[in-house]
């Protein structure tokens, strides 16, 4: 067992981290259960693939559990569904000091994250993350919401787990296209501030895919040690070192709008074209060797991760990304903040982008 403390003064948790650690699952979790059972929150594609498992386990050490199943994709993320699930949670008659688990990717962390800080003014909750890119991501760190019509994430708070529990073994389970979608996530801790990190994805690549357990042991626990390392000097993004968290994201939230934030184009395919994308226009604004900004690029392709709009399947132009970029929850004074780059591990905070150029870059872009 890999232990990683996420250092927060007033939250502190662990995220453990084992192959083969949901079938001791009922054990870890017994002194987290209030009168024996659990309250779980789950998707559609989970509950068939690893609830009755989990369940089972539970049930060995004695606990008994409840579980909600939400529609799966983003489209369980919404208003309907938080209300849904928070009239479920309230029939169960859930006490504040109940643990409420979220099984699930992203989606099921973020909104039970979610109604977990507004139920009864706040539960606990626990991440037990079954996708790439929500062990590596969307489980640490604390940030819940769900979508609205005006953008992705913008009704949310800030509401860290209990605890956060990976086996990295469920990923034998996922369909590629949803493991590719999870290693962008992984790359970019490299872009951030760990080049070195960026070359150990590349040079296992096809050792990950082939699904070497010891290399993707190797790049879970140290994206998620660089997470909870950037989410502990930053928790609530108010220096800005948190902030490098969303290189890809303001790019990749403007593709996932133009595609209805569906299945036609997933979270991580999405950061990956932004990242993508964020190192072209740092490259045009002369603030990245043009080398890194291919390597990259490179890198994304070698994955099968779309690097460019057309391979988002995205056919909005530069202005009306624009426009969904200016609902972005990070403006401030009508400026918004851009994650750009000097190279591979070097990525900074821009506050001075002009969103008229960034639309005829995303233009010329091709």
């Amino acid at each position: 067992m890999t232990v990683i403390p996420v250092d927060l003064s007033n939250s502190p948790y662990d995220i453990h981290v084992r192959a083969g650690l949901l079938a001791d699952v009922g054990a870890i979790l017994r002194s987290y259960a209030r009168d024996s059972r659990l309250l779980v929150v789950t998707d559609e594609n989970v509950a068939h693939a690893v609830l009755p498992q989990f369940a089972a386990t539970l049930s060995s050490a004695g606990i008994s559990c409840a579980h909600f199943i939400l529609p799966a994709g983003e489209a369980g993320k919404s208003w309907v569904q938080l209300e849904r699930l928070t009239d479920w949670l309230l029939e169960q008659h859930v006490e504040r000091s109940d643990h409420i688990v979220a099984l699930g990717g992203g989606v099921v962390g973020d909104i039970t994250g979610f109604a977990a800080h507004i139920i009864k003014r706040g539960c606990p909750f626990v991440q037990i993350p079954t996708t790439l890119l929500a062990q590596v991501d969307s489980s640490v760190g604390g940030k819940t919401a769900i979508n609205s019509a005006a953008g992705k994430n913008l009704v949310g708070a800030f509401h860290q787990p209990a605890l956060v529990l990976i086996d990295p073994e469920i990923l034998s389970t996922l369909p590629t296209r949803q493991l590719t979608a999870g290693f962008a996530e992984i790359v970019k801790y490299g872009l951030i501030d760990d080049p070195a990190f960026f070359a150990f994805c590349a040079d296992n690549l096809d050792s990950f895919f082939a699904g070497d357990p010891d290399i993707r042991a190797q790049a879970i626990i140290r994206s998620v040690q660089s997470k909870a390392r950037i989410v502990a000097a930053d928790e609530t993004e108010r220096t800005g070192t948190r902030a490098l968290l969303n290189l890809g994201h303001t790019f990749g939230h403007a593709l996932e709008a133009d595609t209805g934030f569906s299945d036609r184009l997933f979270h991580g395919e999405a950061v990956a074209a932004g990242m993508a994308l964020a190192f072209r226009y740092s490259v045009r604004l002369g603030l990245c060797p043009a080398d890194d900004g291919m390597r990259v690029t490179a890198l994304l392709k070698r994955a099968g991760l779309p690097t460019t709009l057309s391979e988002a399947g995205v056919t909005a132009n530069g202005a009306a990304l624009v426009d969904y970029m200016r609902h972005d929850k990070k403006m401030s004074g009508g400026t918004l903040p851009f994650l750009l780059a000097r190279g591979i591990g070097h990525t900074f905070l821009s506050k001075d982008v002009a969103l008229d150029d960034v639309a005829a870059f995303l233009d010329s872009d091709v």
